[in-house]
């Protein structure tokens, strides 16, 4: 064998050892859609794990139940698992048992998986496409469809069938649907983690607002984002929002996700008017003291399921701030407002776009935002007269930024 092994390589090597190399999963489905693919995952058949290693004695395990490894294949470093089977014993993603072979096929292999598009392998052998279960023609068909009541051995495959169909703009095949409502009792025992490894996925794709509405749709939305759930049928000011406030946060994180490509972004827009669930009758469709109520459910969220604590930063400031900026007047408070932002991780262009996903569009001062923080910056501890210090100093920055602000926004732009 030559000094960097590739493709060829590694197929002639498996073939001596009397097995045969696949690749599965994302890939297929990627190159069948015209996409481009990324990462190959090879599955090898008709081999025992001690062969492998013979043949293979430099591949690292990485699996844990059971054996994947990684080796370096044309240059990257690729997962190679053997072809396995999967029995339900418990609850959860823990609760299976999990059996390989080399009597294990292919097809069994790709029997246990989550949905038909997932399903499928190139021989590369032949270079032919093996697709038992009919995942060319979904994905053809925009459909996504749990290749057997197998999909319910893990509850979390209920969030991804939610997710592929968020990231490719397909349907989900009403059968799967009622598998998805099925998985809502053991969702509940699982891991927080995991909801909140799917959601970010989910944040990352064009339209996110399509993984919660089929979540809502399978009627498990309130076991894994409760907090989201909350907001359905919750009314608000007409004038301002159609819809309810679950409706109004589905468009914001699209349209946030259509602004800007950073995650912490699309959740700060996503979860911006989380406080309205909490609204007490009374003063509905108003939501006065919304801010506090938000940040208290978000950190409720994170206490329950701990999010990214870049996430939490910027949507805590979104949830306080969003509504001030079209509230403040003074040059003073719009200087205050400035600099905060400057401080958040969320940063000008982050705020800019949850102010765009709200209401599309933003207060008359924010135009010249660039400048005004130029002009502020002016103002230095350094220029401040001598003997200044603590409280003092602060006071004099500060009224010296105000009084910058002021000198570049009109009296009749700050209304």
């Amino acid at each position: 064998m030559r000094g960097v092994m590739d493709e060829d390589d590694f197929r002639f090597a498996i073939n001596e050892a009397g097995g045969k190399v696949y690749i599965v999963g994302g890939w297929v489905r990627d190159h069948l859609l015209g996409a481009v693919p990324h990462d190959r995952d090879y599955v090898v058949a008709g081999v025992e794990e001690g062969v492998f290693l013979d043949v293979f004695p430099g591949a690292a395990r990485v699996g844990g139940k059971f054996p994947v490894y990684r080796l370096e294949i044309g240059g990257d470093y690729c997962d190679v698992a053997f072809a396995r089977c999967e029995r339900k014993r418990g609850l959860g993603y823990r609760g299976f048992e999990v059996i390989f072979s080399r009597r294990t096929t292919i097809e069994e292999d790709l029997y246990r998986r989550d949905t038909t598009i997932n399903a499928m392998a190139i021989d590369l052998q032949n270079g032919e496409l093996v697709d038992p279960f009919g995942g060319a023609k979904d994905a053809s068909d925009g459909v996504v469809r749990a290749v057997s009541e197998r999909f319910l051995d893990d509850p979390v495959r209920a969030l991804r069938a939610a997710r592929q169909a968020c990231r490719f703009g397909f349907r989900i095949e009403s059968g799967t649907v009622h598998m998805m409502k099925l998985c809502r009792d053991e969702l509940r025992g699982e891991p927080r983690e995991r909801f909140v490894n799917e959601l970010a996925l989910a944040l990352n794709c064009a339209k996110p607002s399509v993984f919660f509405v089929n979540l809502l749709d399978a009627e498990i939305l309130d076991v894994t984002f409760p907090q989201l759930h909350a907001l359905v049928g919750v009314t608000q000011l007409r004038e301002l929002h159609s819809g309810d406030v679950f409706a109004h946060s589905m468009e914001a994180v699209d349209r946030a996700a259509a602004l800007s490509g950073r995650v912490e972004v699309r959740f700060a827009a996503l979860v911006h008017d989380l406080g309205k669930a909490f609204t007490p009758g009374e003063i509905l469709s108003r939501h006065y003291g919304r801010d506090k109520r938000g940040v208290a459910a978000l950190l409720e969220w994170n206490r329950r399921s701990p999010l990214p604590a870049r996430w939490r930063r910027c949507a805590e400031f979104a949830i306080r701030e969003h509504m001030r900026a079209w509230e403040v007047k003074k040059t003073s408070k719009i200087a205050d407002l400035l600099e905060r932002i400057g401080r958040c991780p969320l940063g000008f262009d982050g705020f800019d776009a949850v102010l765009r996903a709200d209401r599309c569009g933003t207060p008359r001062f924010w135009e010249n935002r660039a400048e005004l923080v130029e002009a502020m910056a002016s103002s230095r501890a350094a220029d401040a007269p001598p003997g200044l210090s603590g409280a003092a100093l602060g006071r004099w920055i500060r009224e010296r930024r105000t009084m910058a602000v002021a000198a570049m926004i009109p009296h009749h732009l700050q209304l």
